[in-house]
């Protein structure tokens, strides 16, 4: 078995090959325990106010009760929820999941062209959405078969005067709320109160009940429906708590969640491993805010972070971040994007806490590949497959390929999607008859079993013949003093096909461009050299911050 999986002779002490999908008969089966065992525990907390495990039983359950008893949806209906991190966000999710619905998770700065494609692809019956982006709501309503709209405004669950007040400053003073009309919609604390007066019927829930629907693949053409089934998020959820092991402290972690919860990262990591511990979630509303996120970070110690390079990158830029107490920090994770060395390294020497990467995708639940959590420093892995996950490299032809070459990574396990929401051809084109599921990604394993991404297949850059990595261009102009973010794309060229081309942002105003194409003779072979270097006051990004090449290999096209 090893000889086939030689990454379990390498597991962590304690680490078992196997997890056991059928622990828990559903998510809220996973709540329900966590519920019994820490109900006086605070769950999550957003802008100084708290939810205990007992309130988010009773406000969930009321939730459910009202989508069941007022609005008389039926098992596997849709619900989308639209909003950022805040109180509101479990609270409808879980109750979603209780009544037997399954959740479409809906990014709150979408346009109006994309929630439209959304809510029509997914066939949602009912939409959360928080005032700031009720216009848009408004906007495709007619477009849609949604029969219910909830609204809330961020304030709503903070209590007097905080709430209100919270509420006045973002729609008179920040401007932040269009105003918007929509008939016959309800507010979130109304539907909460007509569910408390519903009895909540007994209601089954499988394994095999579509949980979420998670839309993917926005970046590169059409959004699709991920079918994460209850049995996907609980695997994966056991997965990483197995993964994580004795590091954890049942009812004693606070994690910060600064990533949204409508990501699958942050979904299941913070929303499902770390409640199962019984934790603290902090939710983080705007991260982008650096100074105010860094003053939330000083307000109260945490032992655990979740994030994206960007994030790490961010905040280890932004005055103040470095004198935080870091000892009660045991645990970074990493994900959603390569994490470069020079971040890493500088979180190392900041915090004293590796930064460890993971890897995963939507369609994976997302864990499928995480480094050991005693990792002593960043090792440029994506780690090791997780228990009961296959992972290979196979080449354009479909056959495996030995150790240290490189091919498309492909994954295997309980967490993989069930597919794609009303897409057979897209399902069967991602996941091949032997169930492997084909990530996309270029990938090479070591004869220990540790992964390593070279580059996604379509941001592959050829020059004369010769492939090259943007993650690899990246890491090395990142080590750079002078630079804050960097993204490597391919661009037209007559003599070699394609060259490379760097956007940068400066943390060094004084940064030259022959400056960074000295920098990248010293540290890559001529081919991968940058031809053209241009500045820039930012890179375009996804709204948990990954960055988006593909708007900026499309530039030239537009104009």
């Amino acid at each position: 078995m090893t000889e086939r999986r030689p990454w379990l002779a390498n597991y962590p002490a304690g680490v078992p090959a196997e997890i056991d999908p059928e622990q828990y008969g559903s998510v809220p089966a996973v709540l329900d325990e966590a519920i019994a065992k820490f109900r006086d525990n605070v769950a999550f907390s957003n802008m100084g106010k708290t939810l205990t495990y007992g309130e988010l039983d009773a406000r969930s359950r009321d939730f459910a009760a009202y989508l069941l008893g007022e609005l008389k949806l039926k098992k596997g209906d849709r619900v989308a929820i639209m909003m950022p991190n805040c109180l509101q966000y479990p609270i409808a999710t879980f109750g979603v999941l209780r009544a037997g619905l399954t959740v479409v998770n809906t990014n709150p700065m979408y346009t109006a062209r994309e929630l439209r494609h959304q809510l029509v692809d997914s066939g949602a019956s009912a939409v959360l959405v928080m005032d700031n982006f009720g216009k848009t709501v408004q906007d495709v309503l007619p477009d849609t078969q949604v029969k219910q709209v909830i609204t809330t405004g961020l304030g709503d669950l903070l209590g007097f005067p905080k709430g209100p007040i919270v509420n006045f400053v973002l729609k008179y003073v920040k401007k932040m709320v269009p105003d918007y009309a929509i008939h016959g919609a309800i507010r979130f604390r109304e539907a909460l109160a007509l569910g408390h007066e519903h009895e909540l019927p007994p209601v089954t829930i499988t394994l095999d009940d579509i949980a979420f629907l998670q839309y993917t693949g926005g970046t590169t053409g059409v959004a699709k429906g991920a079918m994460l089934t209850h049995r996907n998020l609980v695997a994966n959820m056991l997965q990483a708590s197995e993964w994580i092991g004795p590091r954890a402290r049942p009812g004693q972690e606070t994690i910060v969640t600064a990533l949204p919860l409508y990501h699958i990262f942050a979904l299941t990591a913070n929303g499902l491993v770390f409640m199962r511990l019984g934790a603290k979630n902090i939710l983080i509303t705007n991260p982008r805010d650096m100074p105010g996120f860094v003053k939330e970070l000083k307000r109260e110690p945490f032992t655990a972070i979740t994030g994206v390079n960007t994030l790490f990158n961010g905040l280890l830029n932004t005055p103040g971040f470095s004198e935080i107490d870091f000892s009660p920090l045991r645990l970074t994770l990493g994900g959603g994007m390569a994490v470069q060395r020079a971040v890493a390294e500088r979180w190392k020497k900041v915090t004293g806490v590796t930064l460890v990467e993971a890897y995963g995708l939507t369609e994976t639940s997302p864990a499928a590949c995480i480094n050991p959590m005693d990792l002593p420093e960043y090792n440029g892995s994506i780690g090791l497959p997780v228990p009961s996950t296959d992972a290979c490299i196979k080449d354009e032809d479909g056959a495996m390929l030995p150790v240290g070459e490189v091919g498309e990574l492909c994954i295997r396990g309980p967490q993989v999607m069930k597919g794609y929401w009303q897409r057979p051809q897209d399902t069967a084109d991602a996941i091949d008859a032997d169930g492997w599921l084909h990530t996309g990604d270029m990938a090479r394993m070591d004869e220990k079993g540790f992964f390593y991404i070279v580059d996604r297949k379509k941001d592959m850059i050829l020059v004369s013949g010769f492939n090259v990595y943007p993650n690899e261009v990246e890491d090395v102009i990142a080590m750079m003093p002078g630079v804050l973010e960097v993204a490597a794309i391919g661009v037209d060229d007559e003599k070699s096909g394609e060259a490379v081309k760097v956007i940068i942002v400066r943390k060094d105003p004084t940064l030259t461009a022959e400056q960074v194409k000295a920098h990248a003779r010293q540290h890559l072979t001529g081919y991968k050299h940058p031809r053209i270097v241009e500045f820039r006051n930012e890179l375009p990004k996804t709204n948990v911050g990954k960055i988006l090449r593909r708007e900026l290999r499309d530039e030239p096209k537009k104009a």
